[in-house]
C-alpha cells in the first residue's frame, strides 16, 4: 500500500467493509452527518476538483475552516490529490492571516463563510492565492464549496512516501508569530499507534468529542487521527467551547471520551460543582495544551468518576509524548514516556539531567515533524538529529514520572533558587477562591526578581484575599516563593488552544 495516509485512514475502512460506520456527527443541532464511505467518496472529489482547477501536487491549500463536515473532506481530500492542506487557528486576525498566507504562498484557500469577513482582506490581497472556495453561502464574486467540488471526476489518492511532507499546522504562537510546521504522512499513524493505541486505548465503538479543535495538533489528533485510526465516531462541534456548552454537548451526544484542555477543565468542575454533572458515562478523558493543577484532576473525579489523563505534546512532535496512563495516574506529573517515544533531561551545557534535577525536556519519536518553513535557523535550534527541543522544563522524579516546572523562558531565580512559575500557580489554583492564575518574574525595587501573580477568582474579591493568598503559597511550596505582588483580573490572555501567553504578563509595566 501507498504511504498515503489518506489510503490508511480513510480508504482502508471502506476496504475492509466497515464503510457503513459512522465517521463524523455534528452536534448542538446541525443534524449532518457521515459514514466512512461517504467520507472517502467526498475526499475522492474534493481532489478530483483540486486536478480541475490546477492546483498542483506539493502546492498549499490553507483551512480556515470550522468543526464541520467539511474539515475532514478538505483535509484528506487534499491529501489524496498531493496537496498540501494548512489548517488555520480561526480565531485570528486579519494581520496574523496576511503574514501567514504570505508566508506559506498557499495557492487556494478553504473558508467557512462565517470566517470570511476577517480573512477577506489578506486573501484579497495575496498574491499567492488563485482559488477562494467558501463553504456555505458564497458572496457575490465567490466560489461556494459545494459548486467547487460539483461535477469533479472522483481521483483516487496519489501515491506518497511515509516520509513526503503530508500536511502543515502553525505553531500556536505562545511565544509570538506562529510557525509553519512540517509533517509527513507517516506522523499521522505513528501517534495513532502509541497514543491512541498505548495510551487512550481507544476502540471502534468509541465515540469522541475534542473541545480542542482540529486546527490545533491536539485537537486533530483527538478528533480525527484516533477514532479514524480505529474506525470510531467523532462529534464535532463548530462553537465556542464554553463550560455551558460542553457540558450540554456531552449531555445529548454521550460521548465515551472527552478531550480537554486545563483551562477548561477548571471552569467545567467549578461550574458542575453546583450545577452537578449529566447523565453520561465517560470512559476516557484526556488533557493537553498545558500542564493540569492537582487540583483540577481531582476534583473533576470526584465528579465524574474518572480521571483525566494529563500529558504534554506540542505542535512539532504532534500530539502526546508524555502522559499518565489509565491505571498510571499521579496528578501533579506529566506521567511516563508514551511508548514508542524516548525523552530526556539536559542542563545547559546539553548534559543529561538525572532524577531530582532540574532540565530542558528532549523528546525523540516517529512523529517528530520535518521541520518548520522558511526558518532554517530556528529548525536546526529545535531539531537536534533525532532529538526535538520543547522548550519545557522538567524535573525528573525517583519513581520515573515528569513533573513540569515551565518554560524555558519563564523560568527564573529568587534568591539564586530556580522558582517555576507553574508550581507557585498549582499552590494558588489550589485555594477554594481561585478559578486560574499566572505567574511571571517582575522587578522589585532594588531591580531583583521575585513572582508576581495574575489571578482570576471564582467570586468577588474578598478583603485581606491578597495576603492570605501569600501565605497560603508560603506554607504550600516554601516562604521565597509567594508572589510578592498579586494582580486580580477577569481573565488571562491566553492562545485559541488555551495556553496562557506569560509573555504578554511580563510586558505589562
Amino acid at each position: 500500500m501507498s504511504g498515503n495516509a489518506a489510503l490508511y485512514f480513510v480508504d482502508r475502512h471502506v476496504r475492509d467493509g466497515n464503510g457503513d460506520r459512522p465517521a463524523f456527527r455534528e452536534a448542538a443541532g446541525q443534524k449532518r452527518a457521515m459514514t466512512y464511505g461517504e467520507l472517502a467518496d467526498a475526499t475522492n472529489h474534493v481532489a478530483g476538483a483540486l486536478g480541475r482547477a490546477g492546483i498542483p501536487r506539493e502546492a498549499r491549500a490553507a483551512m480556515l475552516v470550522l468543526d464541520q463536515l467539511e474539515f475532514p473532506q478538505i483535509f484528506w481530500g487534499c491529501m489524496k490529490a498531493g496537496v498540501v492542506p494548512v489548517p488555520l487557528n480561526t480565531l485570528l486576525t486579519t494581520q496574523v492571516y496576511d503574514v501567514i498566507l504570505n508566508d506559506s504562498r498557499a495557492s487556494c484557500l478553504f473558508v467557512s463563510e462565517e470566517l470570511w469577513p476577517v480573512v477577506q482582506p489578506a486573501a484579497e490581497a495575496s498574491p499567492h492565492l488563485s482559488h477562494i472556495v467558501v463553504i456555505g453561502t458564497a458572496p457575490e464574486g465567490r466560489q461556494s464549496f459545494a459548486d467547487f467540488v460539483s461535477g469533479a471526476t472522483p481521483m483516487p489518492a496519489v501515491a506518497a512516501s511515509e516520509d513526503d511532507v503530508a500536511f502543515w499546522l502553525y505553531s500556536s504562537g505562545s511565544t509570538g508569530q506562529p510557525k509553519g510546521v512540517r509533517h509527513v504522512h507517516g506522523s499521522l499513524k505513528a501517534t495513532a499507534d502509541a497514543y491512541g493505541a498505548r495510551v487512550l486505548q481507544i476502540e471502534p465503538d468509541d465515540v469522541v468529542f475534542s473541545a480542542a479543535k482540529l486546527f490545533f495538533a491536539y485537537g486533530l489528533g483527538n478528533a480525527m487521527t484516533f477514532p479514524m485510526s480505529v474506525g470510531a465516531e467523532t462529534v464535532l462541534f463548530n462553537g465556542r467551547p464554553t463550560p455551558d456548552t460542553m457540558a450540554e454537548i456531552i449531555a445529548a451526544e454521550k460521548p465515551t471520551i472527552f478531550c480537554g484542555v486545563p483551562t477548561l477543565y477548571a471552569a467545567m468542575v467549578a461550574q458542575l460543582e453546583s450545577r452537578g454533572v449529566p447523565d453520561v458515562k465517560l470512559r476516557r478523558c484526556i488533557s493537553a495544551g498545558e500542564a493540569l493543577p492537582e487540583e483540577i484532576g481531582r476534583g473533576w473525579r470526584r465528579l465524574w468518576g474518572v480521571d483525566i489523563l494529563d500529558g504534554v505534546g506540542s505542535t512539532e512532535m504532534l500530539h502526546i509524548f508524555l502522559s499518565n496512563a489509565p491505571g498510571d495516574v499521579a496528578y501533579g506529573t506529566s506521567g511516563r514516556p508514551v511508548p514508542g517515544y524516548e525523552v530526556r533531561l539536559v542542563d545547559e551545557d546539553g548534559k543529561d539531567v538525572g532524577a531530582g534535577g532540574l532540565g530542558e525536556l528532549l523528546v525523540r519519536g516517529a512523529s517528530a515533524a520535518d521541520g518548520y518553513w522558511n526558518k532554517r535557523d530556528k529548525s536546526r535550534a529545535t531539531f537536534e538529529g533525532e532529538w526535538t527541543r520543547t522548550g519545557d522544563k522538567y524535573e525528573l522524579a525517583a519513581d520515573g514520572r515528569y513533573v513540569y516546572c515551565g518554560r524555558t523562558d519563564d523560568m527564573f531565580k529568587v534568591s539564586g533558587i530556580w522558582v517555576s512559575p507553574f508550581e507557585v500557580e498549582q499552590a494558588l489554583v489550589s485555594h477554594p477562591a481561585v478559578l486560574e492564575a499566572a505567574v511571571v518574574a517582575a522587578r522589585d525595587q532594588d531591580g531583583l526578581e521575585k513572582p508576581k501573580a495574575y489571578i482570576v477568582l471564582k467570586q468577588a474579591k474578598a478583603d485581606g484575599l491578597a495576603d492570605e493568598l501569600r501565605e497560603f503559597v508560603k506554607d504550600k511550596v516554601g516562604k521565597w516563593k509567594y508572589p510578592r505582588w498579586i494582580d486580580f483580573v477577569e481573565d488571562l490572555p491566553k492562545t485559541a488552544t488555551g495556553k496562557i501567553q506569560r509573555f504578554k504578563l511580563r510586558e505589562e509595566p
